[in-house]
């Protein structure tokens, strides 16, 4: 086949290697040729990039706000839009009754089951009271199913977030004395906005919620959904494991049935872990060994019995439960808290929480507080949407993802519902369990609210160290990443370096401010690995014009007078000198004659003659800058002056505008070329080279 190419100023011959060879090996029509027996042969002019600009009628666009801004709008789908912001509008219709509905109500009552015990234990976790959980359980799985975007994650408590929360709390709220007498912490008083101002736990806690939320909208508005990729693997993992060790820690005191100051700020926990050794010989034996009980039994069902019935039975062993009514039934029988001195639950009121907004002196004062916990649970949430996206086959968007969450947390903060993100194991659970759709997380909502109307004080003589005794063992997947040093160890010295710092700061200073220390301490190793630069020189391989590295590739060979230098990065101001040492040093043209000797690919060796020309491939330079224009124009003028022409090959359309620009500015002067091969063709063929 030959037919004329789209510029005009060449033919191109494509043809099938069995019939080029003179083969008499035709094909039918239906057979289609392998690449590897296809060749190609193209005829064309040398061309510079200006002669390939005007051939294919490049125009840089610049458009102004305005246009942008009557684009924006012309696009602008009124039924769509709505459609977007509420995602359930998408999906509800087109929900299957016959296929869904069972498997979205088994997940439902099996997530529901785990929301139980695991909403009272972090509710109990971020200072509040235990039925602060379940409210979670009911108002952010409710708000989510009709902004969410991710079908399988389950809003409510996480043990992260409660711990952040409880850190705050416990900053802002006025302590009012507790009974230490059944376990419960005696605490210090702490520091309040003002003087005169007394605020509960509870009134913290959904400041910060309500603040949280204004975050997540201010973030979608301005379209900060791709912040959640700058939390990187060896930064949340040294984060959670951290945050694990405050859990840990901060559930030791209901494990022995001690009371301790409650601290706040740097060495938190190690003050803690002092005073917990301090008060160890105090210890309540009845919530030890109820505790110990707790245990045991929670890592037989998990380790043991579980796995042997998923290969029985795909319904999980609600054994959370079952600790928490066999501990309550036990309680009230024996009389734990009254005769044993053992902290007790406490009041859980029935119904719903009558809506409240906020204090307002709280919202200021929360704020810096609140944009660790903002963060934290927006990246949870996106980790766990994608990775169910990803199995399923559909689509998490992440700038709704932050409606969603700013909804959820604003109308959690106005019926005592602290700060929320999704559970990783109830997350699981409701994947599993065959749920799919956020119909699951409405049936689950439903039994939360008979709990709440009806159940909910039937737990309140549930011991506080049954719950401490869930929550421990639930800790074991975030502990065991401290296993993750040796996968991080082999990636790199960076990240290795990343998880350290992240987890001494967090478990060291505190949560917060070791979280700002590891996202500080990421980025700036994203920027020592974008910083770290690739160069090598270029040679053709015989007969192919393609271009490869000499140093990888045997057969490659160098071209004789012509030295072609790739780069890997980007070019600008901070690491210009480093550039052009490496241009320098790899090219070998300020040591004249420029005389070495190269391998070719049948082992031999043979000596090129002086350097006549140097060829920059920029294809692999995403960005330069005018620092790097004027670099290029000193690099240029120094090779003249040794009688070596400097040329410019496969420039990105963005570089080759701010090449242009340095033209226009005094700069530049270059010869610019589409490809290697234009530029090497020029190169041979300019008297100067030759």
């Amino acid at each position: 086949n030959v037919s004329d190419c789209y510029c005009g100023s060449c033919q191109l011959i494509v043809v099938s290697s069995r019939e080029f060879t003179g083969l008499s090996l035709l094909r039918t029509s239906k057979e289609k040729p392998q690449y590897s027996e296809l060749s190609y042969l193209v005829t064309r002019q040398c061309l510079q990039r200006e002669d390939l600009n005007q051939l294919s009628q490049y125009e840089r666009l610049k458009p102004t706000a305005l246009d942008s801004f009557g684009a924006s709008v012309r696009n602008v789908k009124c039924l769509a839009t709505i459609k977007g912001f509420f995602p359930i509008l998408q999906w509800l219709p087109k929900y299957s009754i016959k296929n869904d509905l069972f498997s979205d109500m088994t997940a439902g009552l099996t997530v529901a089951v785990l929301q139980i015990p695991q909403g009272m234990a972090y509710g109990i976790l971020a200072g509040t009271a235990a039925n602060v959980g379940l409210y979670m359980a009911f108002f952010h799985c409710l708000v989510y199913a009709v902004f969410g975007t991710s079908r399988h994650i389950s809003m409510g408590t996480f043990a992260v977030t409660s711990l952040m929360t409880a850190k705050i709390v416990a900053t802002y709220s006025t302590v009012i004395p507790t009974l230490a007498s059944n376990g419960t912490d005696s605490i210090v008083p702490a520091l309040t906005p003002t003087e005169s101002a007394i605020y509960t736990p509870i009134q913290v806690a959904t400041a910060a919620s309500f603040v949280a939320g204004i975050f997540y909208f201010i973030m979608s508005v301005a379209r900060l959904g791709i912040l959640s990729s700058l939390l990187s693997e060896p930064l949340v993992s040294g984060f959670t494991t951290a945050a694990a060790v405050h859990v840990m820690v901060s559930q030791l005191k209901d494990l022995l049935g001690v009371s301790i100051p409650r601290y706040k700020g740097t060495f938190k926990v190690l003050l803690s872990v002092r005073d917990i050794i301090d008060q160890a010989p105090n210890s309540n034996l009845t919530a030890v060994y109820t505790s110990l009980v707790v245990i045991l039994f929670m890592i037989f069902m998990n380790e043991y019995f579980k796995p042997w019935l998923s290969t029985k039975c795909r319904f999980p062993v609600p054994a959370e439960l079952m600790a928490v009514v066999g501990g309550t039934v036990a309680s009230y029988l024996i009389g734990l808290g009254p005769n044993f001195d053992v902290g007790l639950v406490g009041l859980i009121p029935t119904g719903l929480p009558a809506p409240q907004f906020p204090p307002l002196a709280l919202i200021k004062a929360v704020a810096v507080d609140s944009i660790a916990v903002t963060i934290v649970g927006y990246s949870i949430v996106m980790s766990m949407g994608m990775i169910f996206a990803q199995k399923d086959n559909y689509e998490v968007r992440p700038n709704q993802e932050l409606v969603a969450l700013g909804f959820t947390n604003i109308v959690g903060s106005m019926f005592s519902c602290i700060p929320t993100a999704c559970s990783l194991s109830r997350s699981l659970i409701q994947h599993q369990t065959g749920g799919k759709t956020q119909i699951a997380a409405v049936f689950s909502s439903m039994i939360m609210l008979v709990v709440l109307l009806w159940i909910g004080p039937y737990f309140e003589s549930l011991p506080r160290c049954v719950l401490a005794g869930i929550i421990v063992v639930a800790l074991k997947g975030m502990l065991i990443q401290v296993y993750h040093i040796k996968k991080f160890h082999r990636e790199g010295s960076l990240e290795l370096f990343v998880w350290c710092v992240t987890f001494l700061s967090v478990v060291i200073i505190d949560i917060d401010i070791g979280l700002l220390i590891g996202v500080v301490i990421s980025l700036i190793s994203l920027y020592v690995k974008g910083w770290k630069t690739y160069y090598s020189l270029l040679g053709t391989v015989p007969d192919t014009a393609i271009y490869v590295d000499i140093g990888s590739h045997q057969r490659a060979e160098e071209l004789p007078h012509i030295k072609i230098f790739k780069y890997t990065g980007s070019i600008n101001f901070a690491n210009k000198s480093n550039f052009k040492k490496a241009l320098y040093k790899e090219t070998n043209v300020l040591q004249r004659p420029s005389v070495s000797l190269v391998p070719r690919y049948n082992g031999e060796s043979t000596r090129l003659q002086t350097t006549k020309a140097v060829i920059i491939d920029l294809s692999s330079v995403p960005h330069i800058d005018t620092a790097a224009c004027k670099m290029f124009t000193e690099v240029k003028t120094n090779l003249e002056q040794l009688s070596i022409i400097l040329l410019l090959a496969t420039p990105a359309d963005c570089v080759y505008d701010a090449l242009l620009h340095a033209e226009s500015i005094g700069e530049g002067g270059f010869n610019i070329f589409p490809t290697i091969h234009d530029a090497v063709i020029y190169a041979q063929g300019n008297e100067s080279a030759v």
